[in-house]
């Protein structure tokens, strides 16, 4: 039995098949069902599990060498919780674009990570390094 780490069996599994450069997305509640992408619901009510949450548990367990969010998180949010986001990642390069342009990379991903969030914008795209 799982008792440390990421305990969410599809996750893990998800995790352990990305490979050098892959992508994959977390994303908010609300955001659009991708036919063709794998995706692990960690939803369960608003706002549990956020985006940043989620971000944290794997990147303890995988390497991720970018990121991406949509430029308009920085418009629609507080600078604290952009500062937050770029401490959860650390030194990992964050690369903000439009959010139509996001959204062109995720049919490229090998996976969709979906949460409770209810923050705008908050959905990213980390590539493995």
């Amino acid at each position: 039995m799982l008792h440390t780490g990421i305990l969410n069996p599809a996750l893990r599994s998800l995790l352990a098949r990305v490979r050098h450069t892959n992508t994959l997305v977390i994303a908010d509640r609300g955001f659009p069902f991708w036919p063709g992408i794998e995706t692990v619901d960690l939803a369960l009510v608003d706002g549990i599990p956020t985006v940043q949450q989620v971000l944290q548990a794997v990147l303890r367990e995988w390497q991720a060498g970018h990121a991406w969010m949509a430029e308009e998180f920085r418009e629609a949010n507080s600078e604290q919780a952009v500062s937050a986001v770029a401490q959860t990642l650390g030194g990992i390069h964050l690369t903000f674009e439009p959010h139509a342009e996001l959204k062109l990379r995720v049919p490229r991903a090998i996976g969709l990570i979906r949460t409770g969030d209810t923050v705008q914008y908050a959905n990213m795209v980390i590539e493995s390094a």
